[in-house]
């Protein structure tokens, strides 16, 4: 049998978290369907929960899509808190974190799926939360973090939710005082992104037919929005 997608051990209170919040009524949880084990199912939709890589999902979706609607939910840390343990879990101390997500953020993960955003079965909910991260002192991390591993991800609370149904949704995203057409360092300067995000979303946009490329501006490319209209 195929999971599909979750499974990292630091996904799982997250993954879990969200679960319980979601959680209406009739919902099943855990269930088997073609082939794979679906998070949710209510009624006729298929809900998965993805902490992580939508890279681990994607030929999931598409087989899932062919016969039945989904929505995927995804959450960006729009707060987080890093919690620090001794490498047995005793805690040391806890901040808040500087970085703020956003639900430009969505688009580090749907540049691996822009050929499914406008499939008329594919639902994509963003929840900006509030986080807890915790990180061991166990020697086995990223030499970016010292060597402190994340061993979990915890919900803290959902602070607000945004679903896109078409492609014409995730341009909503764009700061309204983008020009027209623009480059990647305009949008990553309107909407207070890096610039490998910038590179991201007009990525993934151009490849689901919202942004189509518009020329240069000296070596920049530019991009212009295709349903600005709609």
């Amino acid at each position: 049998m195929k999971s599909g997608g979750i499974g990292t051990l630091t996904e799982t209170s997250l993954h879990a978290g969200i679960k319980a919040w979601l959680r209406q009524p009739g919902d099943q949880f855990e269930v088997s369907l073609d082939g794979y084990v679906i998070d949710v199912v209510r009624g006729r939709q298929l809900i998965e929960i993805q902490t992580g890589n939508f890279g681990a999902i994607k030929r999931k979706l598409a087989a899932l899509l062919a016969q039945h609607p989904v929505q995927v939910v995804y959450p960006v840390a729009a707060a987080k808190w890093i919690v620090r343990q001794t490498a047995v879990g005793r805690p040391i101390r806890r901040r808040k974190s500087p970085k703020k997500g956003q639900a430009l953020d969505l688009f580090a993960e749907l540049v691996r799926i822009p050929h499914l955003l406008d499939h008329p079965r594919l639902t994509i909910t963003a929840l900006l939360t509030h986080q807890e991260e915790i990180w061991r002192d166990d020697g086995r991390g990223s030499w970016r973090r010292r060597r402190w591993s994340i061993v979990d991800r915890r919900l803290l609370s959902v602070a607000s939710a945004h679903t896109f149904t078409a492609v014409a949704d995730y341009l909503q995203l764009l700061p309204p005082d983008l020009p027209q057409p623009f480059t990647n360092r305009d949008l990553a300067d309107a909407a207070s992104i890096r610039l490998r995000l910038a590179q991201r979303v007009t990525y993934t946009l151009r490849h689901a037919g919202a942004l189509s490329a518009a020329g240069k501006r000296q070596n920049a490319h530019l991009f212009k929005n295709e349903k600005r209209k709609m």
